[in-house]
């Protein structure tokens, strides 16, 4: 394959204007975005970008999921296409790239081949996952999960949002269901352009994040049962305290993924304490460890290590504990031709760059499972993100959709 010329990049003022435009739908109180999966905002975005994918002939494909898939055809018919893309649906209190970066940098490489009238061997398809985030439908990947044969259909479609809304109604709702079969397409590879959602490109003055492999997640949901008591007349010694439990096993959980650096993480967001009363010792706390890291071994070994750490805790405090796994996904290693794609790219074209792994869960780490895929990252300032004060620089975007249409292009083979 031949690899694209060191001048050709794309056009990264239109690819700003583009996200400030697409900004404008489902604004956020601070300046971000809520543009939650199958909301009428969600399908204000879904049009706005099929209007665009075919103001540049893009042909758009549509599944029973809601993926879209818009195609500019290759010159070889049986060429299997090359895919780029990621979500357009944002986070209740989401930021302005998180996902649409990666949607509308795989539109750019489609404009700016274009403009300069070059033609590939592949069909390149640009693509939008339905409900990255799950924010509103529980898990997040869920259509990209159904494409790979992670989930089925059918208890997809039976996910309920806070209101008792189920996907697939609200998928028909919004006009936004396609007759494709999900994950009948064939592909010859997939990239993903994302922002890089924490601090480290950023931090080491890197313009490019080459990801070469995915965190694996542990979800445990942990119950520690006491007793409700009064916390003015209990003595000390006499209580059964759920909330001193739950704060002992979250040092444990700490200590556990600090005894794992550099690469493990751990921590509990979801903390629930009952009856949750200034006056009353927790007669029961809820919450859930998240263990990650990019090794499945090391993952399974700081779940094990968690749960006897927590029942011996609560064995010396008489309390009873119970562990469910509500969640996870094994790490990822991504393609090693894809990732080699990337980093050439970076390189050929001058910029930073250094390997990465992405912390977070995206449609990629799915749609490894169907074909070869690569991540390109680029920084976000402070690393935030899920925030409406996300940030990023028009620099970082332009270098980071540049890197993405020489990988891209360069694996659907330039013809001469």
């Amino acid at each position: 394959m031949a690899a694209p010329a060191a001048n050709l990049k794309i056009d990264g003022d239109r690819l700003w204007d583009s996200l400030m435009e697409m900004a404008k739908i489902g604004p956020g109180v601070t300046g971000g975005n809520n543009r939650q999966a199958l909301t009428d905002e969600d399908a204000e975005g879904r049009a706005l970008f099929q209007r665009w994918c075919e103001e540049a002939g893009l042909i758009m494909g549509l599944d029973q999921m809601g993926n879209m898939f818009a195609r500019r055809e290759g010159t070889d018919p049986e060429a299997l296409p090359v895919y780029v893309g990621s979500h357009l649906d944002t986070q209740p209190t989401g930021g302005k790239y998180d996902g649409v970066l990666g949607v509308l940098g795989g539109l750019e490489i489609i404009r700016t081949l274009n403009d300069l009238n070059i033609q590939t061997k592949h069909p390149i398809v640009v693509s939008n996952w339905t409900n990255e985030e799950g924010t509103r439908f529980a898990p997040p990947m869920l259509a990209s999960g159904v494409f790979a044969g992670v989930h089925t259909q059918d208890w997809a479609y039976a996910r309920q949002d806070a209101a008792g809304k189920t996907f697939g109604a609200e998928l028909e709702r919004v006009g936004w269901k396609g007759d494709e079969e999900v994950g009948a397409r064939k592909m010859h590879a997939f990239f993903e352009l994302h922002i890089e959602q924490g601090p480290i490109l950023e931090a080491e003055g890197k313009e490019i994040g080459v990801v070469t492999h995915g965190q694996g997640l542990s979800w445990t949901q942990v119950t520690v049962t006491g007793k409700d008591a009064h916390t003015g007349s209990t003595p000390m010694h006499m209580r059964r305290n759920a909330g001193l439990a739950m704060a002992r096993i979250l040092e444990a959980v700490d200590a556990i993924a600090l005894d794992n650096a550099p690469h493990a993480l751990g921590a509990a967001g979801h903390i629930d304490v009952y009856p949750n009363s200034r006056n009353v010792i927790p007669g029961k706390a809820v919450f859930t460890v998240d263990f990650r890291s990019p090794d499945l071994s090391v993952l399974e070994a700081m779940e094990a290590r968690m749960k006897t750490e927590a029942q011996a805790i609560c064995d010396r405090m008489e309390l009873s504990v119970e562990f469910e796994k509500v969640g996870g996904f094994d790490p990822v290693t991504f393609d090693e031709g894809c990732v080699t794609a990337v980093r050439s790219a970076a390189e050929r074209l001058g910029l930073s760059h250094m390997n990465i792994i992405a912390g977070a869960g995206h449609d990629a780490c799915w749609i490894n499972q169907k074909t070869p895929t690569a991540m390109v990252m680029c920084p976000c300032v402070d690393g935030l993100s899920h925030n409406e004060a996300e940030e990023i620089s028009i620099d970082w975007a332009r270098a980071g959709a540049d890197v993405l249409f020489h990988a891209v292009v360069e694996t659907a083979e330039i013809v001469a």
